[in-house]
């Protein structure tokens, strides 16, 4: 990308259109990030008042969602951005979509969590939630780090994150099936468990949506639907 030019316009309003985009963006990260956070605490700790904030957080969200989206329609119809300023709208409003759905995951982790205070714990799987909840955090702050450092080689770390974070949510599935066919009892306690780990994995293939905008905002190379090998090849061309 051409960051020195990025946001160097003679428009002092362009610049401070572009300048909003970025901050509000980095704004509903910051809250869906929590979200995420809370959500796993709250799931882990069947902390139910922690779930209700997760919930209700999800209006904000929403609300900052819309904004961004708001803002950047205006600066396409007002400004016909070229070049990286487009693109920085471009990845922009893809990003946002991704956020909202991570936020949208992180609510149904909270909702499992309410439902696992008033059934009583499942007697699996919190290790595995621990897990691989800590590691889809992880990626989630370095791909939103990574968006607003202009980092492409961060954001190609979190892609190889994701194959990771998909190895280990198909083996706790594995061992997690195994042990309510041996349990029946404990299936419907084991499947919140399972629905949560599910909405981690789908926050770690979002995470690296967000990671794969950030490599086309700053290489104008469209990486989507390719593996991490792929990628680093077609970076080098």
């Amino acid at each position: 990308m051409d960051r020195m030019h990025f946001g160097e316009h003679s428009s002092s309003q362009f610049n401070e259109a572009l300048e909003s985009i970025r901050n509000n963006l980095m704004e509903m990260g910051g809250l869906v990030e929590k979200q995420v956070v809370d959500a796993l605490q709250s799931l882990l700790q069947a902390d139910s008042a922690l779930a209700e904030k997760v919930l209700e957080t999800e209006d904000k969200v929403d609300k900052l969602e819309m904004l961004i989206d708001e803002e950047c329609t205006k600066v396409l119809a007002l400004r016909q951005p070229a070049a990286s300023d487009l693109r920085l709208i471009i990845a922009v409003t893809k990003a946002v979509s991704d956020l909202e759905r991570i936020g949208d995951e992180s609510a149904k982790i909270a909702r499992m969590g309410l439902q696992l205070a008033e059934e009583g714990e499942s007697p699996r799987g919190y290790v595995e939630v621990r897990h691989i909840g800590n590691h889809v955090r992880n990626m989630l702050r370095d791909t939103l780090d990574a968006f607003a450092r202009f980092d492409a080689k961060k954001a190609l770390e979190v892609a190889a994150e994701d194959k990771e974070v998909d190895l280990e949510y198909r083996s706790a599935m594995r061992s997690l099936v195994t042990f309510m066919m041996e349990d029946p009892r404990a299936i419907s306690r084991v499947l919140n468990i399972i629905w949560s780990l599910r909405a981690l994995e789908r926050i770690g293939d979002h995470a690296r949506n967000i990671g794969e905008q950030v490599i086309y905002l700053v290489e104008g190379k469209d990486v989507r639907h390719i593996s991490v090998d792929e990628i680093e090849a077609k970076l080098k061309k």
